[in-house]
Order: C-alpha cells, then sequence, then structure tokens
C-alpha cells in the first residue's frame, strides 16, 4: 500500500477530481485544495466513500494576496507530491479588450500557480525530496492568434517549471510539466473539439499517475500532441503568420 501524501490544488476541477480519484485508487492520502468549499467538502467525502482513504480539504483561492502561505501553514502535513491544475481558459477577443479579463487569465494560469510552485519547492527542499507537478498547456508551445493571452500565460508557466526543475535536478525534488491537449472538461464545454486530439479527466489522470511514478519530465498526455506542437514551434515566421492558427 502507498502511504505517500498528494496535494490537489484545483481539486474541484473535472480534471483536478480525477487526478485525486486515480491517486487515492492509488493508495495515496489526499489534501483537496480549491476555492469552492462547498464543492470541494462534497468532493473529499465523496473520495473517501469511493476509495477508503483519508482525505483533507483546504480552502485555496490563488487569486488571493496570501493563498499560499495561508495553505500551506494550515495542511496537516507538508505532502510529498503536490499537483496543481488551476486554469482559466477565458476569451481571446474579451481579453484582447478588456485589460481587466487579460489579467485574470494571466494572473490564474501563470502568477497563482508559479508562486506556489515556488513555495512548495522551498518547503520541500528544506526536507530534500517531494515531486512538484504542474499541468499547463500545449497552448504555450507558441503563441497563437487564437489564443494568445492564455497561451502567454502557460507558456510563462512552463518557462517557470522548466527553469524550477533545472535549480532542483539535484536536490532529490523533482518538478514535472504536463501539457494535456484537448480535453473534455466544463472548461471547454460548447467548444467542438477534435476526437483524435481529445483526451478525458481520466486519461489525463492515468497518464500523470504513471509519469508520476516514472519521474517524467514533461508529458504529452496523447503523444501525437508532441509531434504537433514540434511542427507548430519550427514554423518560419513569415508562414506562421499567414496560417492565422
Amino acid at each position: 500500500m502507498n502511504n505517500k501524501t498528494a496535494l490537489i490544488i484545483g481539486a474541484t476541477s473535472d480534471i483536478g477530481r480525477a487526478i485525486a480519484r486515480e491517486l487515492a485508487s492509488n493508495g495515496h492520502t489526499m489534501q483537496l485544495a480549491a476555492r469552492n468549499l462547498e464543492q470541494l467538502k462534497w468532493e473529499a467525502g465523496d473520495l473517501r466513500v469511493r476509495t477508503g482513504m483519508k482525505v483533507t480539504s483546504y480552502n485555496c483561492d490563488l487569486l488571493d494576496e496570501d493563498f499560499g502561505h495561508s495553505l500551506l501553514d494550515t495542511l496537516d502535513s507538508l505532502p510529498d507530491i503536490a499537483v496543481c491544475v488551476v486554469g482559466l481558459l477565458g476569451n481571446q477577443s474579451e481579453s484582447e479588450r478588456n485589460s481587466i479579463a487579460a489579467e485574470m487569465v494571466m494572473r490564474t494560469n501563470y502568477i497563482g500557480p508559479a508562486l506556489l510552485m515556488g513555495l512548495l519547492a522551498a518547503r520541500f527542499e528544506q526536507r530534500g525530496s517531494g515531486m512538484l507537478v504542474g499541468v499547463s498547456s500545449v497552448a504555450g508551445d507558441r503563441g497563437r492568434a487564437a489564443n494568445y493571452v492564455y497561451g502567454s500565460a502557460k507558456a510563462g508557466f512552463n518557462a517557470f517549471l522548466s527553469g524550477l526543475r533545472n535549480r532542483l535536478a539535484n536536490t532529490g525534488i523533482h518538478v514535472m510539466t504536463v501539457k494535456p491537449g484537448f480535453v473534455s472538461t466544463r472548461m471547454t464545454d460548447g467548444i467542438k473539439l477534435p476526437v483524435y486530439l481529445t483526451a478525458t479527466p481520466e486519461e489525463v489522470a492515468v497518464a500523470i499517475t504513471a509519469a508520476i511514478h516514472k519521474r517524467r519530465n514533461v508529458v504529452y498526455v496523447r503523444r501525437i500532441w508532441r509531434l504537433i506542437m514540434f511542427a507548430i514551434r519550427i514554423l518560419p515566421e513569415w508562414l506562421f503568420k499567414r496560417m492565422k492558427l
């Protein structure tokens, strides 16, 4: 039986819920964090019934000024694994017109998650062990006209995780970046997604759990996304501008 503790930040999201269920089913003690306390308590109770594992819940809103210390100081124990799956797709057109909307996308996808990962890394360093998992996006691999505000925030998070992974490489702390590609969730509800490129939250959860055991660095949930994004990255700028992806 696995006796490690896993913290899920963004546990009421579709992907966060699926990851929590998968890790708990694999014997992890669970710590769930989110900003919707009513829903979070329901999720925690449901997870206990489903898996029989110990589950605790914590309030965490990454938009609050002192969210990081408030969360970490209230945890019953420092987790072995921390997974941040907080995200906000936003609306590109609205973000172009409204700086407040753009800032919300940037804070939710980059600033908040990066600051929290940094605080967790510092505490993991003091202990000398731990794994940090940041759920990012393929949208951060290259800025595209269709979602460059969201993509820029994910690009920032990708770079932060990459640098953190490099800094902590010889400390016993592992940092993983996850790029799911399209996922069928409430966040993408109403968007027509290609079936062969679209994963389920459960598929993402299984991929992350397997990658944790293998201590992977960068994970594309469906391997085809690695090829797609490689092709997009190497396009010359003059051609890329014409394509309006």
